[in-house]
């Protein structure tokens, strides 16, 4: 099987199988998905949805973050993973924008990176996500699965090299959609430590699953 044709048997698969595939995070505007993301690093979308509705009820807009204490933030984020940093970034960033931006999330990664807590990977989903740009996010769930797919070669050692290779080869158009289809295959079915193969309909376009078989 060509990598054309691997991609074209995935985006097959998924178009029918996860047709309307969106982020689990939770959020009503751009600043409540930056802040969703922000959080999200290094821990699971469940965790931050079950942190958000209190904190967001106690800051409900950026001026309000902006003037809060990161003691204060940190009070409605200390059960996810790094709090103090996380709510150091929330208020540095939330005044950022007040000051740069009038308040409103930047759409570019040059931008959105110049934020405190807020990389690559993050100023991708806000883009993806808010914005609907083809951006490419990749985080732990996506490297995986496209390293074990066989959507992108051994050489792709990083997460930048990944995102360049999916870029690449997915259609612009549904760039934004794949982002969430890989995300998605990773958590439920593609799992880090025993993936349910038997479970997959990729199995015919899956290089680690041939190998393995």
């Amino acid at each position: 099987m060509t990598k054309k044709q691997r991609y074209e048997a995935v985006i097959a698969y998924f178009e029918e199988t996860m047709p309307e595939a969106e982020t689990e995070l939770h959020f009503a505007n751009d600043f409540q998905l930056l802040v969703a993301v922000m959080l999200s690093a290094q821990c699971t979308d469940k965790r931050v949805n079950m942190v958000t509705p209190a904190l967001f009820d106690a800051f409900p807009t950026v001026e309000a973050m902006a003037a809060a204490t990161e003691d204060e933030v940190l009070a409605y984020v200390k059960s996810v993973s790094y709090p103090n940093s996380k709510a150091k970034h929330l208020v540095e960033t939330a005044r950022q924008l007040v000051e740069r931006f009038s308040g409103e999330v930047p759409g570019t990664l040059e931008e959105l990176t110049s934020l405190p807590g807020v990389g690559r990977k993050t100023a991708n989903v806000v883009m993806s996500v808010a914005f609907g740009q083809a951006r490419m996010a990749v985080d732990t769930h996506v490297f995986r699965v496209s390293h074990r797919i066989g959507l992108v070669g051994e050489k792709a050692k990083t997460p930048l090299a990944v995102e360049l290779e999916l870029m690449k080869h997915f259609p612009e158009a549904i760039i934004p959609k794949a982002h969430h289809w890989l995300i998605l295959h990773g958590r439920y079915v593609c799992t880090a430590l025993k993936p349910h193969c038997m479970e997959c309909g990729l199995q015919s376009s899956c290089v680690y699953y041939n190998k393995k078989s």
